[in-house]
């Protein structure tokens, strides 16, 4: 169902600007706007990546019908961004540095993270573009631990929390700047988005982190998970939420969590995969670290720092903000973890049995 104001057509509307259009949120974006009828204009940061968003449109099997734009803009410069906002009604900005490994330095990602969110806020704000959708992180909002492990958008993680990693840091740090930047002005709106885990169908060839994880889980290359509860969020229902967030009064100056549900366990979450593919029971984990054998093992492998933070702690993190508010209505956290993984097959993941 169509998220715009019935009253006013999106193709008479100006175009909405996507930033990290090539990313697994951003692509998942470009396709619901096009779909749509909105006139949608990606920034790419070099012309080569065009080629990846239309690959998207085209696994999705939308046709772009001369609704979709790009424009060449990086977030480490000002170049290309005024150009970029030309035109432009709304701007969905989903680009963050994400890394595949952890960074030397914070600042390697704190800096752009922070930066980019600033160029873009002000780029807009310099065009007239009345509201920016921005994409922070549940990062944000449940790094800081609370004795009742209850959590809303009235939550933010504390970015001096010992352990803290990085790019939990930086999505910190650029959404306080990005609140910050709006209230000395006062003359543009924001919303910020906080995902949980992000899973779902893939779009592209290359899975992000956490459809990774149960592409890993489903060939066999995690035999044990650490203990880690954390919330999901179908990538669909992410978009849905941006898009209901860009155009609905009620959103400006707001944050919103998008969770689908209770929190899970990775140890949780293989045995939904194994519910569902009992041919890859034999190659999804079969144990899981106890708390104190993760907090043991992050201190040489830094890919545990994550669930180490946590503690093996449950969140209970609340949704009913963006449901009263925005009307949102995500899916089960078992349709999307199925849908992750039928994604992976798609790609050509092969299990026991062939399916």
């Amino acid at each position: 169902m169509s998220t715009a104001d019935p009253t006013v057509s999106p193709a008479r509307q100006g175009a909405v600007l996507v930033t990290g259009g090539t990313g697994f949120v951003g692509s998942h974006s470009v396709v619901r706007l096009v779909s749509e009828g909105y006139r949608t204009r990606v920034t790419v940061r070099e012309p080569g990546q065009r080629a990846d968003v239309v690959a998207a449109l085209r696994q999705a099997e939308v046709d772009p019908a001369g609704r979709l734009e790009f424009a060449v803009a990086d977030l480490a410069t000002d170049h290309g961004w005024q150009d970029a906002m030309e035109g432009v009604s709304h701007v969905l900005h989903h680009a963050s540095p994400f890394p595949t490994t952890p960074p030397e330095t914070e600042d390697e990602i704190v800096l752009p993270a922070r930066d980019g969110a600033l160029r873009v806020i002000s780029a807009a704000r310099t065009a007239g573009v009345p509201r920016v959708v921005m994409t922070s992180s549940y990062a944000a909002v449940g790094y800081t631990l609370k004795p009742d492990d209850h959590y809303s958008e009235a939550d933010w993680t504390d970015p001096d929390t010992e352990g803290l990693p990085a790019y939990h840091k930086s999505k910190v740090l650029a959404e306080r700047a990005a609140w910050d930047y709006v209230r000395a002005h006062g003359d543009i709106e924001l919303t910020v988005i906080n995902p949980t885990g992000i899973f779902g169908p893939q779009l592209g060839e290359r899975p992000s982190a956490s459809v990774g994880l149960v592409r890993r889980m489903l060939a066999g290359q995690m035999p044990v998970v650490p203990i880690m509860y954390f919330g999901v969020v179908d990538v669909r229902d992410v978009v849905d939420l941006h898009l209901r967030a860009m155009v609905h009064p009620k959103a400006a100056g707001e944050r919103f969590l998008a969770v689908g549900g209770p929190s899970v366990s990775l140890f949780g979450m293989a045995q939904i995969l194994r519910e569902h593919f009992p041919s890859a029971a034999g190659l999804l984990p079969s144990a899981e670290l106890t708390a104190e054998q993760v907090r043991e093992a992050a201190k040489t492998t830094p890919a545990l720092r994550d669930a180490a933070a946590l503690q093996g702690r449950i969140p209970v993190i609340s949704n009913e903000k963006a449901r009263s508010v925005l009307g949102w209505e995500p899916r089960d956290i078992r349709e999307t973890i199925v849908a992750t993984a039928y994604s992976q097959l798609r790609q050509g993941l092969d299990l026991p049995d062939g399916r």
